[in-house]
């Protein structure tokens, strides 16, 4: 049962990483043209409804 409780917390913890490393992602690519993002498949509005935050380190 108790590595039930650390398997959960570990899930959890990748999935808020991957929800943050998405949010970073779509930042950079929002500072790509339209011609750039369209010959990678993307579209400016699927990326803010994605949501996106910019990281300044």
């Amino acid at each position: 049962m108790s590595g039930n409780i650390f398997q959960n917390a570990f899930n959890r913890i990748v999935s808020a990483r991957e929800r943050q490393v998405r949010r970073y992602v779509n930042g950079a690519l929002l500072s790509m043209d339209d011609k750039q993002l369209k010959a990678l498949g993307r579209t400016r509005e699927e990326l803010r409804r994605e949501g996106a935050q910019a990281y300044y380190f």
